[in-house]
């Protein structure tokens, strides 16, 4: 059984026991959480397709840990110009487990 989720404008596909990495969700460590947005659900090969969203299914999961990625350089030039800009970004995300798939 497997289903697919929207979380932070992305969609994952996900199955019971799996490990994911979202955009930055609210709560701390070891926290239940249920992500509602379930857009399919297939179990045993019936597949379940949502108008935008299936109705009362949900993916329990539980927050491991709240992470940062590895850092991106941004840097900008125009030849010829003197124009050179570097930057920097390092983005959060969080890291679940999912513990059940309710259909």
């Amino acid at each position: 059984m497997f289903a697919v989720v929207k979380t932070g404008g992305k969609q994952y596909k996900v199955a019971q026991g799996d490990v994911i990495q979202v955009e930055k969700l609210p709560g701390d460590a070891a926290a239940k959480i249920e992500l509602a947005d379930v857009l399919m659900i297939c179990d045993n090969g019936k597949v379940t397709v949502g108008a935008p969203f299936v109705k009362n299914a949900a993916i329990s999961a539980e927050i491991v840990a709240h992470k940062r990625s590895d850092k991106l350089i941004i840097f900008k030039k125009k030849r010829r110009q003197n124009y050179r800009r570097k930057n920097n970004h390092r983005q959060d995300y969080t890291v679940l487990k999912i513990t059940g798939i309710k259909a």
